[in-house]
């Protein structure tokens, strides 16, 4: 448990200030452990940098695969694998939505803009599973080349991660504090809209 909390201080820590502004010593001063902790479990800041990384992936399966319907096969039939599509959009948005997991969704903002070995690790887990999965389910829903399947999941992830990668953005422009539960049934509904034309798009005239 202290490793624990030591860790998620780190993320928070990282998240708001980055690897080079962040200090081990304030770190180790708010989870109430010493300096030569950090430096005997980690080797120093990039050491713990790195684990803060590991903490992230290890958060995200745990919050991710309890809700996502998270199976790494490969349905064959073009409507179970849209239906799929939706049903992980859909409840990857309720996650990107919610105020929850916002200190460690900052880290990870940080290694899409500037990505080092920590992203590789984050990468490595979960959520490079997932859009590899989202990519396969796109070819097979759409009959598209994987190419194309890539770059469709690259746009239809991009309306469901603005929720919280321009967070501030869209409650400003809703005029909200935060989203309640009738703005996200309509966000999720124009989702829905936006795969199945795109989707629809990709497959060409019936």
């Amino acid at each position: 448990m202290a490793h624990a909390r030591l860790l998620d201080i780190a993320i928070r820590e990282f998240g708001s200030k980055g690897l080079d502004g962040a200090s081990t010593r304030s770190i180790a001063a708010a989870a109430q452990t010493a300096m030569s902790s950090i430096t005997y479990h980690y080797g120093g800041k990039e050491g713990l940098y790195l684990a803060a990384a590991d903490r992230i992936a290890e958060l995200m399966a745990t919050t991710m695969t309890e809700s996502l319907p998270f199976d790494d096969t490969v349905t064959d039939d073009p409507a179970a694998a849209r239906a799929r599509i939706h049903r992980i959009l859909g409840q990857l948005t309720d996650k990107m939505a919610s105020d929850a997991s916002g200190e460690w969704t900052l880290f990870v903002m940080r290694e899409q803009m500037k990505p080092s070995a920590a992203f590789d690790r984050i990468y490595g887990g979960v959520m490079g599973r997932m859009v590899r999965m989202l990519a396969d389910l796109v070819r097979v829903a759409t009959g598209q080349d994987i190419r194309a399947a890539q770059v469709a999941t690259i746009t239809l992830m991009g309306q469901v991660l603005a929720l919280r990668a321009s967070r501030a953005t869209c409650l400003r422009l809703l005029e909200r504090d935060t989203l309640d539960a009738d703005d996200i049934a309509q966000i999720k509904a124009r989702i829905d809209a936006n795969i199945d034309a795109i989707l629809d798009s990709m497959r060409g005239p019936a």
